[in-house]
C-alpha cells in the first residue's frame, strides 16, 4: 500500500533524516519511535505530501506522491488519508459533531448516524453539541482521533495521538484505532515517544538522522 524508498529531508544544512525506507501493507499498524524533535512529525508530513522531500520516493497504491500535482495530492489526502495531529487542529468555530463530520462532508458522504457512532466510540457520547472551548485537552485529542477515523481512510497518520490522554483513555484509544484498522483493512503509522503506546503495533522502528532502525 505504502512504500518509502531512501527518503531524505533537510532543513538547510541540517539533515533531519536520510535514507528512510519502509513498506506498509493494508491492515498493518507500524510505530515510529523517537525523542521529541527528532523529525517524526516531519516524516509524517513528507509521507502525506504536506512537505517536500529532498531525495527518494514516496508511493501510495503505486502512485508516486512526490511526482503528483498539488491538486492531485489534495484529493488523495481527502479521500484516502486520516490525520491525527499533535496540535489537534480542531476547528474552534465548529461543534464536536461538525468537526468529526468534516471528512465525510468533504467527501460528499454526509452520515450523521455514523458520525455519532464514531464520537461514541472515542468516549464522547453526549458531547456532540459541545464547542472546542468547552473541552479539555484529552477530549480535544479524542475529537481529532474521531475525525481522522470518520471517513474510513486507507492510511491513518497519527502524531502522538495519546499525548494528552490519561493511561486508561490512552489504552482504550489505541485499542480502538487497532480495532477499526483491522475491520476496515486500513494501515496506520503511529509516531510516538512512548514505548507503551508503540507496544501494540505490528512493527516498531526508531527514527534517527540515518534512517529507520527496526526494533524487537
Amino acid at each position: 500500500m505504502l512504500r518509502l524508498s531512501a527518503v531524505s529531508k533537510n532543513f538547510g544544512s541540517r539533515v533531519v533524516f536520510g535514507a528512510v525506507s519502509l513498506e506498509l501493507a493494508a491492515g498493518e499498524y507500524v510505530a515510529i519511535l523517537g525523542e521529541s524533535g527528532i523529525g517524526k512529525s516531519t516524516l509524517l508530513n513528507v509521507i502525506a505530501g504536506l512537505e517536500p522531500l529532498d531525495s527518494g520516493e514516496v508511493a501510495f497504491e503505486n502512485r508516486i506522491l512526490n511526482a503528483m500535482r498539488d491538486e492531485e495530492l489534495t484529493l488523495l489526502r481527502r479521500d484516502s488519508f486520516g490525520f491525527v495531529f499533535q496540535a489537534f487542529h480542531v476547528l474552534p468555530q465548529l461543534s464536536v459533531q461538525e468537526n468529526v463530520a468534516l471528512p465525510l462532508l468533504l467527501q460528499k458522504k454526509s452520515n450523521p448516524e455514523k458520525t455519532r457512532q464514531v464520537i461514541a466510540a472515542v468516549g464522547l457520547a453526549g458531547r456532540e453539541a459541545s464547542m472546542p472551548r468547552e473541552l479539555s485537552g484529552g477530549e480535544l485529542q479524542r475529537v481529532a482521533i474521531a475525525r481522522a477515523l470518520a471517513g474510513d481512510p486507507k492510511l491513518v497518520l497519527a502524531d502522538e495521538p495519546t499525548g494528552n490522554l490519561d493511561p486508561e483513555n490512552a489504552r482504550q484509544i489505541l485499542a480502538l484505532i487497532r480495532k477499526l484498522l483491522k475491520e476496515k483493512g486500513s494501515a496506520a503509522i503511529l509516531a510516538t515517544h512512548s514505548e507503551q503506546a508503540a507496544a501494540g503495533c505490528d512493527r516498531r522502528y526508531r527514527l534517527t538522522a540515518q534512517g529507520l532502525t527496526p526494533l524487537p
